[in-house]
């Protein structure tokens, strides 16, 4: 069987595009081009500071035309009547996104997150790509075949690799926004990829958090929560467990055993399990309700540049979802103060998630 293999092209505005073939695909090894007549893409973005947080702010005008469930499919394969971004038929393909909240700067550097001053602005450097599933017009990572998943997982390694090496590039962040309740505008199974120019909040907390411990932080949760009530579905590279102080009312988090910092650096061996795992773990996901659960598979990495032997490669996938026609929504304490209340104790929801997923393994047997 051929291995997973990858063909890079140019969309008509000069945007990359990379097919990923499955390994044994039956797709020809030439794609057509594309002869669309586009318009110029608009003009990267700027980063506003906000001085109370220190957080930079991506003000991107462009992303207000994106396309909101159009009757057309964007991300299917062109066909007459259909211009879509993807010229040719594909098993997955990852593309610069057209309206991005980061994108290309010639000659900036990466965002000294440090930075206070008043009205202080920088260029957004770094990319957004989009990552398509599957050519199917509807679905999630989830309905997808071990095989796909596998190439999926070699597309997010390879781009991971690619997009810490681009100029002002500080972390890279794959993800999957999942359900119309998430705000996702497209029913394509796909995801996202976004490098950002400088190291997120979420991760500076955590980096501020592994300097104050004293130890390994990553393997001691790891080995802390494999010992206790909460993990819902264990291989021999992997654990999946609801943390110990879970935020929302599905959370689970996916940790690698043996240290890595991102999807680059991950082995074989991991990335195969992981195809597997990955996708029971969304499959018992969808299987604690009579319909799919809406969720953000957030897919958290070492900063490029620093950490990468303590940042450790690791899922948290969160859903609002607290009951069959109920959402959490984040209102006073959370959304003004980041003071959480959890509605559900997590040992009661890793028991209910464990046996969804031994309903969805019944259903769907590897």
């Amino acid at each position: 069987m051929t291995p997973i293999t990858k063909r890079s092209y140019r969309l008509a505005d000069g945007r990359e595009l990379h097919y990923f073939d499955d390994a044994g695909s039956t797709l020809p090894p030439e794609r057509a081009p594309d002869l669309r007549e586009l318009e110029p893409r608009p003009p990267a973005a700027d980063m506003r500071l906000d001085v109370l947080t220190g957080d930079w702010v991506s003000v991107a005008t462009a992303r207000q035309t994106r396309v909101v469930m159009p009757a057309l499919d964007p991300l299917a394969p062109q066909e007459p009547g259909n211009p879509s971004e993807v010229p040719s038929d594909y098993d997955v393909v990852v593309f610069e996104n057209r309206s991005p909240s980061f994108a290309a700067v010639p000659g900036a550097d990466v965002v000294d997150s440090r930075t206070i001053g008043l009205g202080a602005t920088a260029p957004a450097v770094g990319r957004c790509e989009v990552v398509c599933f599957s050519p199917e017009r509807e679905g999630s990572f989830g309905s997808l075949t071990r095989s796909r998943a596998r190439t999926v997982i070699e597309a997010w390694a390879d781009r991971t690799a690619a997009l810490s090496a681009l100029p002002g590039v500080a972390q890279v962040f794959p993800f999957e926004n999942r359900g119309a309740e998430i705000g996702v505008t497209l029913q394509h199974p796909h995801g996202q990829i976004y490098a950002y120019p400088y190291v997120t909040p979420r991760t500076q907390r955590l980096v501020e958090t592994i300097e104050r411990y004293d130890g390994d932080l990553a393997a001691d949760v790891l080995a802390f929560e494999q010992a206790g009530p909460r993990v819902v579905l264990a291989g021999e590279h992997w654990t999946a467990y609801v943390p110990f102080a879970a935020r929302w009312p599905i959370e689970v988090h996916l940790m690698p055993h043996r240290h890595v910092p991102d999807f680059a650096a991950t082995s074989t061996e991991q990335r195969d399990e992981l195809s597997h795992l990955y996708l029971r773990l969304l499959r018992g996901v969808d299987a604690l309700y009579d319909t799919p659960t809406p969720y953000i598979a957030a897919w958290h990495q070492a900063p490029v540049g620093s950490h990468r032997d303590q940042v450790r490669l690791t899922l948290q996938l969160t859903s609002p979802r607290r009951g069959e026609d109920k959402l959490k929504y984040l209102a006073g304490s959370e959304a003004a103060m980041g003071a959480w209340v959890a509605d559900i104790a997590p040992e009661s929801q890793a028991v209910r998630l464990r046996a969804a997923i031994a309903r969805a393994d019944e259903e769907s047997p590897a």
